[in-house]
């Protein structure tokens, strides 16, 4: 048996989530006494694939076909299926990015495998096969056995870090059969913003609420986000009145993210809000309420102003910048 993991590309690079999983993949491989082989599907050079060997991966499967150029969870699904069976892999490991949410299942129902999403810790195999795991929408932990032979497991971006472990590698060309019916709905296009760091990749995040008072406001929070190389969020009211856009609401009913430092400026702290927040590392409330139930989590708060606290903060990093 084997491990199989999943490295996503963006216009043919890899992202630090990808790193990410490939050494939990590895550490899995590791304490299981086996193999870490790597999927990649699309147009990606062998100089970038190579790259993966420094994480642990021996062996990569490339699928580079015309049809799976564009992102196609069916398909996509039925391929990563074939390469787990194809090296013989009874666990198969991903990132549970937006792409990973809509894979993991699929490719669970087709190796009839157990399924673990939101993986937060690497497996404990005391008394059976157990990942500590995010629940009810990251505001609680759990621990889940899984007993089917074979398993899938998707890692939450930022849970385990990336770490170094050469090894060879070698590419090999997958060529596997794709069915019609697994096109039947095909991406046209994806548009990214690529001058953005990406939210659920993201280990700062800067955020603001409608203590801002108004999207006219926003240029102090990009400006703390450009200074602290961050991605910039929002809250849900504030997407809501078109404040900002929708891809930057984080929360519940958006953007679950898990950045290792959330700045919070002027949000209350609604639960809805929270519940995609909690997996933060170390969470900053820049807020005038002293009562707002976001104090509550926090691991630091200023109670202030934040048209008066920004300024400054952001006068201390260019100072301790220079």
């Amino acid at each position: 048996m084997s491990v199989l993991v999943y490295v996503e590309q963006v216009d043919g690079k890899f992202k630090k989530s990808v790193y990410e999983a490939v050494s939990y993949a590895k550490a899995i491989a590791d304490n299981q006494n086996t193999n870490l082989t790597a999927v990649s599907i699309g147009n990606v050079a062998d100089s970038e694939l190579n790259e993966l060997g420094k994480y642990g991966t021996s062996k990569v499967l490339s699928v580079n076909t015309d049809q799976l150029k564009q992102f196609v969870n069916q398909a996509y699904a039925a391929v990563i299926a074939e390469a787990a069976k194809k090296e013989n892999a009874d666990i198969v490991v991903l990132s549970n990015s937006f792409s990973g949410k809509g894979l993991a299942p699929r490719i669970a129902v087709k190796l009839k495998a157990g399924l673990i999403d939101g993986a937060v810790e690497l497996p404990t195999t005391e008394g059976g096969f157990s990942v500590k795991k995010t629940a009810f929408s990251g505001k609680a932990f759990a621990i889940t056995t899984l007993t089917s032979a074979n398993k899938v497991i998707a890692l939450n971006p930022n849970a385990f870090g990336v770490k170094e472990n050469p090894v060879s590698i070698s590419v090999e060309a997958f060529t596997p059969e794709v069915k019609a019916t697994d096109l039947s709905t095909i991406v046209k296009e994806i548009v990214r913003a690529t001058n953005k760091v990406s939210l659920p990749d993201a280990e700062i995040v800067v955020s603001g609420g409608r203590g801002l008072k108004g999207p006219e406001n926003w240029g102090m929070v990009e400006e703390l986000a450009d200074l602290l190389g961050a991605a910039t969020a929002c809250s849900k009211p504030v997407s809501d009145a078109d404040w900002r856009p929708h891809s930057e609401h984080v929360g519940q009913t958006g953007i679950a993210i898990s950045p290792n430092l959330y700045i919070a400026i002027g949000i209350s702290g609604a639960i809805q809000h929270l519940a995609g927040v909690s997996s933060s590392k170390v969470i900053v409330v820049i807020n005038k309420d002293p009562e707002a139930p976001f104090f509550k989590v926090a691991d630091y708060g200023i109670v202030g102003d934040a048209f008066e606290v920004v300024p400054k903060v952001i006068e201390a990093l260019k100072a301790y910048k220079a």
